[in-house]
């Protein structure tokens, strides 16, 4: 089953149980968003052809997608959902679908089980770092029903990620918690947050929202407030969100927040919301 991934949530489906965990996640938003749901699969020929049978492998990974398949129709069965099985790196098969995709979705591998791991090469933090549109990292364990997070700093990349966060908490009938954190407290840090919020907030007057101006480091102050969220949104750096980069904020919730992350990029900053 294949399928065009222009506008679809895509998600990289491995041999884990977590991925499974993630396909649930990623057709979740794709329910929440009206979008399709693609499947994503990348088959290694070379490890294949050193297997008993190269058909083998093959039907395996197609038994891999109808299981997953499977799983995102049971969870959501109004969401179309294709699937496709890719030569090569699963981090480069996102990435080139990322440029025409609504969200690309990828397990964390363990990441946020691992308090000292900090692995700059692991596939969700290069996906995270080069994808073309927002990114959800996934987790192994289903998070709790808590607040959506948006992390906001003032910059044009949390602007676009606070608008983004308002439509998702809009579409989950869910709470958004937005925090601000500063680490040398102004008179005007005081406004900055609630400025904002009252631009998106009319467009969106069912999403109650809860806001914080926070003194403290960015990144320790929002991992703790993760640990209660459903899901954390962040753009992926404050003063440059240029792709192949990312922030220290970004990175610490992308290693260590318990929750899901989203890290919101390759949006237009004059719409800033996902639509």
């Amino acid at each position: 089953m294949t399928a065009p991934t222009h506008g679809a949530v895509v998600v990289g489906v491995g041999q884990s149980d977590e991925d499974l965990e993630v396909v649930r996640a990623a057709v979740g938003e794709a329910a929440a968003h009206g979008r399709p749901l693609h499947l994503l699969h990348a088959f290694n020929w070379a490890a294949a052809f050193e297997a008993p049978t190269v058909g083998a492998s093959r039907d395996a990974a197609e038994e891999l997608l109808q299981r997953a398949g499977q799983v995102a129709s049971a969870a959501e069965p109004a969401v179309p959902v294709s699937g496709e099985i890719v030569e090569g790196s699963p981090v480069e098969a996102l990435i080139r679908a990322s440029d025409s995709a609504f969200l690309v979705a990828l397990g964390d591998g363990g990441m946020s089980d691992c308090p000292t791991c900090v692995p700059a090469d692991a596939p969700a933090v290069q996906l995270a770092a080069r994808a073309g549109c927002p990114v959800l990292v996934g987790r192994s364990t289903p998070p709790p029903q808590g607040p959506l997070l948006v992390g906001f700093d003032g910059s044009e990349s949390g602007r676009v990620a606070l608008g983004y966060a308002f439509d998702c908490a809009r579409r989950r009938s869910a709470r958004l918690l937005a925090v601000r954190v500063v680490e040398h407290q102004h008179p005007e840090d005081d406004h900055l947050l609630d400025e904002a919020v009252a631009r998106y907030g009319p467009r969106h007057p069912t999403v109650a929202t809860e806001c914080h101006t926070i003194r403290g480091d960015p990144a320790t102050v929002l991992l703790e407030q993760s640990r209660s969220a459903q899901v954390a949104l962040v753009g992926p750096r404050g003063d440059e969100s240029w792709r192949g980069m990312l922030g220290e904020v970004s990175q610490t919730l992308l290693y260590h927040s318990p929750a899901p992350v989203i890290v919101v990029r390759g949006i237009d900053p004059e719409r800033g919301e996902g639509s």
